[in-house]
């Protein structure tokens, strides 16, 4: 019993002896992470790790480490392990973090049950609701993929490259290729060398050639990169650690920031090298993008007023050079998570990275239109060629050839970010599959055989079908847009319902219940009543067909088709406004033009008759002299398909 005494307090005295040295490692590890320098901290914190010491906020810290660096596989391990062993009074971010760098790796659903969580404990955030609204974003993501063909841009190095943009004949990038004399720095965060911009001009189909140093006032001794280039090739905006003429800026924290730079090109020279005035030392500005009429700047903060991490901004550029104030583009855009890399392009979309919308893990490429009011329309991922569980980022398009840039840490690349160019062989749209099934009203049988019409919010026909044999029918429509869709079959009443499309891609259900044909008719009857035909179809004054008349006289004349020996008396009727006699000439022309109509439509004119009977047989109190409705008045405006032969 005394040994075993014995053997425990040498275990406690061995467990504390190792506990406090680890303690201390960890805290110095910490001022590391304080300030970026993430590699540096995570070697430290790996070493503390593997002799057993175990921390939520050390955990918490090596994932977030790999995390800002995008290497979401190894945030994933370290994420795994805290939430092995911490899950009470979790911040609602890991939740996101962690499944994010799961997608990476490919576990979309424990992913998925993350997001779910996510969603309930982090309240309102944008992120959850953006995925509880899109659970199938994935057939989004799918529908979208298949429309590039990708290729190595050839100009990679083993280090970092990334971001390009049009200039002259070439294309600008920035490249951590420098590695310069043996005491060349690197960049704590990344443990990349810092960055300098390269161009490469752009040979047939856009295939560049050796790249160059850009220009060397313009690359310093800290990161430049993310140029933009003013139509006329005169002024270029790029982004740079906080460093200008010599002078290194730095925030409270003693941290140096990133801020958008402006340089003018004279004598085949940049110069006159200035900071935009909407820079601050205490946050970012980063990677601009120039709209195509050069008068608005679109980029990446995360200024006062950022909802996430970052969020994309555009400011006005004046005529006389000056800067309006910067403005969020909003909720549609911008999530809690991360936008950044902003494109706008001749055709008004803008493209820009996020992993803040439903993706495949880490940034992913998303797209939206710019609307004349400056809104935007319903953000779209471009699909997984472009886009792939890593990071992929600063997306670029000439809209005259389809050819652009981007650029990826994905798998099979040279460097830690590649370049890949590529050639977009479908333009993206959004699309929904419109579906359902024909059935029985009574009991709820499936229909097969049924003929189903689409139609434009014009009754245009766009396309026919035939359910089938389990009643199914589908057409693939666009979103945003208003169709009628119109279901028709023998014995049964015709049916159509109309639908408003989505701003997204996906599905519409739509089931059309048709009700059997119970009316017998016979002579003297209402066709119209009989088959529950609209009584309304003429304007105040007129006698044309509108085309809500033309959809609901269809209905007649498949009628007619179907019972051949069938004859019609059309008995048109008006409203008690104008004269007896205007009225009774007015009923008479509308009579004939729905009876030119069906005559039109291949109806032989010998089975058909007609008259106009003016205001004599009004169908409610609207007679002269009495208040009514326009609605009201309507009412009195109709045909009707008296039945005088079968």
């Amino acid at each position: 019993m005394k040994n075993n005494i014995l053997f425990c307090i040498t275990l406690i005295i061995a467990f504390s002896f190792n506990v406090y040295p680890q303690k201390e490692k960890v805290k110095i590890a910490d001022k590391k992470y304080d300030n970026y320098a993430y590699i540096d901290a995570i070697k430290t914190y790996e070493k503390v790790a593997e002799k057993g010491y175990k921390s939520a906020d050390m955990f918490k810290k090596l994932g977030n480490s790999y995390y800002f660096n995008a290497e979401l596989e190894q945030a994933a391990k370290w994420y795994g392990e805290l939430f092995a062993v911490y899950t009470t009074d979790l911040e609602p971010e890991y939740y996101f973090r962690y499944a994010q760098s799961l997608r990476s790796i490919g576990q979309n659903d424990k992913a998925n049950e993350l997001l779910e969580l996510f969603n309930q404990k982090s309240g309102n955030d944008s992120r959850g609701r953006l995925f509880m609204k899109n659970v199938n974003y994935l057939d989004a993501i799918k529908a979208n993929s298949g429309r590039y063909k990708i290729e190595d841009a050839g100009i990679n190095s083993i280090y970092s490259d990334y971001g390009t943009a049009f200039f002259s004949n070439e294309i600008v990038f920035a490249s951590a290729r420098d590695t310069g004399s043996l005491g060349q720095r690197k960049h704590k965060w990344t443990n990349q060398y810092f960055t300098n911009l390269y161009a490469a001009n752009l040979g047939e189909n856009m295939i560049p050639e050796k790249p160059q140093k850009f220009d060397k006032k313009i690359n310093s001794k800290f990161h430049e990169s993310t140029p933009a280039f003013t139509k006329d090739g005169k002024t270029m905006y790029f982004t740079r650690n906080n460093y200008l003429d010599g002078k290194k800026g730095k925030d409270a924290n003693k941290i140096t920031l990133i801020k958008i730079y402006k340089a003018i090109l004279e004598n085949d020279s940049w110069s006159n090298i200035t900071e935009l005035p909407f820079n601050s030392d205490n946050y970012s500005v980063a990677h601009p993008a120039l709209s195509p009429d050069g008068k608005t700047l679109y980029f990446a903060s995360d200024m006062p007023g950022t909802v996430g991490l970052s969020d994309l901004y555009k400011v006005q550029i004046n005529d006389n050079g000056t800067f309006g104030i910067p403005v969020n583009l909003g909720n549609t855009i911008n999530t809690e998570g991360r936008e950044t890399f902003p494109f706008v392009n001749d055709e008004n979309e803008i493209y820009f990275a996020s992993d803040g919308h439903p993706g495949l893990g880490g940034l992913d490429v998303f797209v939206s239109t710019i609307n004349p009011n400056g809104t935007f329309e319903e953000v779209q991922n471009v699909g997984a060629d472009i886009n792939s569980p890593k990071d992929d980022f600063a997306y670029l398009i000439d809209t005259k050839s389809r050819r652009g840039f981007f650029t990826s840490n994905r798998d099979g690349g040279l460097g830690y970010d590649d370049i890949y160019k590529f050639l977009e062989q479908k333009k993206i749209t959004c699309q929904q599959l419109l579906y359902g099934e024909i059935t029985d009203l009574a009991t709820a049988e499936l229909l097969p055989d049924a003929k189903v019409t689409l139609f434009d919010n014009q009754f245009n026909i766009l396309n026919t079908t035939i359910s089938d044999d389990k009643g199914n029918y589908s057409f693939t429509v666009e979103c945003g847009k208003t169709y009628y869709v119109r279901a028709q079959k023998p014995e049964y009443t015709t049916k159509e319902q109309m639908i408003v499309i989505a701003n997204e891609n996906g599905k519409t259900y739509v089931p059309i219940a048709l009700e059997n044909a119970k009316c017998k008719v016979t002579i003297g009857d209402d066709l119209g009543k009989c088959f529950n035909i609209k009584m309304i179809y003429f304007d105040l004054d007129k006698s044309n067909i509108r085309q809500e008349a033309a959809f609901d006289l269809e209905k007649i004349l498949d009628v007619l088709n179907q019972n051949p020996t069938m004859k019609l008396d059309i008995r048109s009727h008006t409203d008690s406004r104008q004269t007896f006699k205007y009225n009774e000439a007015l009923s008479d022309r509308r009579a004939v033009s729905t009876i030119n109509w069906l005559i039109k439509n291949g109806v032989n004119a010998n089975r058909l008759t007609g008259k106009g009977y003016g205001e004599t047989q009004l169908v409610n109190k609207c007679a002269d002299d009495v208040k009514c409705t326009e609605d009201e008045h309507q009412l009195n405006r109709r045909s009707e398909f008296i039945i005088t032969a079968l």
